[in-house]
């Protein structure tokens, strides 16, 4: 258990209502990657070990294919190959952190919307919560994160593929917040790494859930047949919008951060 302070008048979102809500709450995170840039990260615990290693989650992806414990590979050949043709790039930042090309950071790994305190009155992001995952890690994994969970008007598990769609403006609401927040904390490197991470965290959520699915959903929580599959058919589809917009979100993070 933890105890924190109460904070009075405050709300949470699980959706932005609107791309100020998004804007806040990626000012929300900015703070927090600014308020912790010189804490020595090298005393954090790291709660959750490899929790972004992506290569690691294709070698369970790749045991996953191998057993076919629940006799599910024929039936979902489509989205195997999809996490396969990528699979190569998949590694870059986790390769750029191995070698000391991006900073390790404070980071808070669950960047989601619900988990901003908002004013009741105002609307203006108040405060992040929800620090169970706060360890050591990348910043283009939590800016990815949260570009995966809210650049996207659907359910996470939505069904109807042609309402899946990758918002290239709430990435650019997204994107000026948090750069807004975080000041001048980015190099280059650092700065091209969060569209990257974008990408990455969303492919290996499409790998996770996937590779639940091939194992008989086993860790998520399914309501119904194949919720798990749905899933993953949702973030290859925010993948390929990304993938589309890449050189614009690139170009969204130089503009921004200029």
């Amino acid at each position: 258990w933890r105890i924190y302070h109460y904070v009075e008048d405050t709300i949470c979102l699980s959706f932005p209502e609107k791309p100020e809500d998004f804007y806040q709450s990626a000012l929300a995170f900015g703070r927090f990657e600014q308020d912790l840039k010189d804490f020595p990260v090298e005393q954090l615990h790291e709660t959750i070990v490899d929790f972004h290693n992506t290569p690691l989650r294709c070698r369970h992806f790749h045991e996953a294919l191998s057993s076919d414990a629940a006799g599910r590979k024929s039936s979902v050949g489509p989205e195997i190959r999809s996490i396969l043709e990528r699979e190569q790039r998949m590694g870059i930042l986790q390769r750029m952190r191995t070698a000391g090309e991006l900073p390790c950071r404070v980071t808070h790994n669950d960047t989601k919307l619900s988990n901003v305190l908002f004013d009741a009155r105002t609307r203006e992001a108040l405060c992040v919560i929800d620090l169970d995952t706060v360890m050591p890690g990348l910043a283009a994994y939590d800016f990815g994160d949260s570009i995966r969970f809210g650049a996207n008007h659907n359910l996470e598990d939505e069904q109807d593929l042609d309402k899946v769609e990758f918002d290239i403006h709430l990435f650019e609401a997204y994107a000026e917040g948090f750069l807004r927040g975080a000041g001048a904390m980015f190099g280059d490197t650092e700065l091209k790494s969060l569209a990257w991470g974008a990408r990455i965290i969303t492919m290996e959520q499409a790998i996770r859930f996937l590779t639940d699915y091939l194992e008989g959903d086993r860790y998520y929580h399914t309501d119904r047949e194949g919720q798990n599959l749905d899933r993953a058919r949702v973030q290859i589809k925010l993948l390929s919008g990304m993938e589309e917009h890449f050189g614009q979100m690139l170009s969204i993070l130089e503009k921004t951060h200029a």
